[in-house]
């Protein structure tokens, strides 16, 4: 098998301590219930993980998502509302972060390890 990844030559693929969040984005669809989130990251050498988070202004989690291991840089998404929308500023928390996997084999491996190299923040107004 083989992998293929379409690298700008221009810029050099950093270790995963250097890696960061360029750009965060989010599009509020008209409905209201759905965000179009868009990332893009620094070229990496190592496939990063990406955690967001949407805090409505009640402070409650209205939607979340992981994407594990990318392997490219600029990420789209669609994230879906939870429960009653609540008209206001929301914020989406990135977390850029890479999983310490078990070996395999391991019987307990217990809870994945986060090296967690970025955080970013993005307000966005829904209703």
């Amino acid at each position: 098998m083989m992998d293929i990844f379409f690298v700008d030559p221009t810029e050099t693929p950093l270790p995963p301590d250097e890696v960061r969040i360029r750009r965060v984005d989010v599009q509020v669809w008209p409905d209201g219930r759905k965000l179009k989130v868009s990332l893009e990251l620094d070229p990496f050498q190592k496939k990063p993980s990406v955690e967001l988070i949407v805090i409505s202004p009640s402070e409650q989690q209205a939607a979340s998502a992981e994407v594990i291991e990318t392997m490219i840089r600029q990420i789209e998404l669609n994230l879906h509302l939870r429960g009653e929308i609540e008209p206001g500023e929301h914020t989406l928390n990135v977390v850029l972060f890479y999983a310490e996997m078990p070996e395999q084999g391991e019987v307990d491996p217990g809870p994945i390890q986060r090296q967690i190299v970025d955080t970013a923040q993005f307000k966005f107004m829904v209703g």
